[in-house]
């Protein structure tokens, strides 16, 4: 098994200086399960994939059209639409987020039908939650399904990396049997269909969507701390954006091609399923960085969500509002703060040198 290269053994010198184990041994699964889950995506422009939302002043596209940048400033924020609405399908971009202080500010990358299906509509999200200066962008997913808004399946997340600084690919996977959010290649989430979860699982045909929005009242610390005008503009960029489903009539529901067809090769991808090496790198994704989970939150839920599988190694990190444990999140908060004294550190000693 590949976890034989992730041995302590093999941690870099000034590791200890500069990660937590669980950064190290998730960059270690990472690059181990890139070759079994070869993408092979095909890219689009934005020209004839995409549309302005809202606020195409606030939308800036590349020269070759393959990057759209969206904008918040106090005017409005931005987004974009895909032109054609989909059943099932691949749904991928490289973002990169804002820097500083991002506090209130919402960047969301999803599948939605709201619009068409405004009582029952399904949607399936990824949504980056700023922060106040120096602190970390952190993200959710939810699922929804046949207009279950007020059962929400959040999941709140870290990153492993800084997302300001560079691009990442963050991608939604959606087939008749499950939902699976990978970043980059590591899968974080799925949700299996089944029976008990009836209309609750996304069944109506999607577009997909990116925004940057003002959510001063709730998105940091639950609304404590609002979008400041003052670091303006905040721009998010998009680029590599892929769409792999089939085109349909979101009324009529009448495909443009054979959906069957197109549904049975996206079966057949390689992250349609997790492998088993996925499964470890998911594991430690979720025990590691996943700081909120709706299935073990028995305040809300008093009976469990039928989407949920109960893993006793997650279940053992939380408490029962579904929230990290105070003793994991402290010991997680002095890996995080080791681990930016010494990418400051490090980065002081690089400067001196090259002076």
């Amino acid at each position: 098994m590949f976890i034989h290269s992730c041995s302590p053994r093999m941690l870099p010198p000034l590791y200890p200086k500069v990660f937590s184990f669980s950064l190290f041994l998730l960059a270690c699964m990472r690059s181990n399960i890139k070759t079994t889950i070869a993408l092979n995506l095909t890219t689009l422009r934005f020209d004839g994939s995409y549309s302005p939302l809202f606020s195409d002043f606030n939308i800036k596209r590349s020269t070759d059209d393959k990057t759209v940048s969206l904008g918040l400033n106090r005017l409005s924020g931005s987004g974009i639409i895909s032109t054609d609405y989909y059943h099932y399908g691949f749904y991928s971009a490289s973002i990169k987020l804002p820097e500083s202080h991002t506090a209130g500010i919402v960047v969301a990358f999803y599948t939605s039908n709201a619009d068409t299906f405004e009582k029952n509509h399904d949607e399936l999200d990824i949504e980056f939650l700023g922060n106040v200066e120096g602190g970390p962008w952190k993200f959710q997913t939810n699922v929804y399904g046949n207009g279950s808004v007020s059962r929400g399946r959040e999941e709140r997340y870290k990153l492993w990396f800084d997302p300001s600084k560079e691009s990442h690919r963050f991608n939604i996977l959606w087939t008749p049997n499950n939902v699976i959010f990978y970043v980059d290649d590591v899968p974080i989430r799925e949700v299996v269909r089944n029976e008990a979860m009836g209309g609750d699982f996304p069944s109506k045909p999607m577009s997909v969507y990116a925004t940057i929005w003002d959510a001063s009242s709730w998105a940091t610390d639950g609304g404590k701390y609002k979008v400041d005008y003052k670091y303006e503009p905040f721009v998010a960029e998009l680029t590599d954006l892929v769409i792999e489903g089939c085109i349909v009539d979101p009324i009529e529901q009448i495909p443009s091609t054979n959906c069957s067809d197109r549904t049975i090769r996206l079966l057949q991808q390689p992250y349609a399923t997790i492998s088993p090496d996925g499964h470890l790198a998911m594991k430690n994704f979720r025990e590691n960085f996943m700081y909120y989970s709706h299935c073990y939150d028995n305040v809300r839920y008093s009976v469990t969500p039928p989407e949920c599988v109960i893993v006793p190694s997650e279940r053992e990190l939380f408490k029962g509002n579904g929230r990290i444990r105070g003793k994991i999140a402290s010991q997680r908060k002095r890996h995080d703060q080791k681990g930016k004294q010494g990418r400051i550190r490090n980065t002081d000693s690089q400067q001196a040198s090259a002076k």
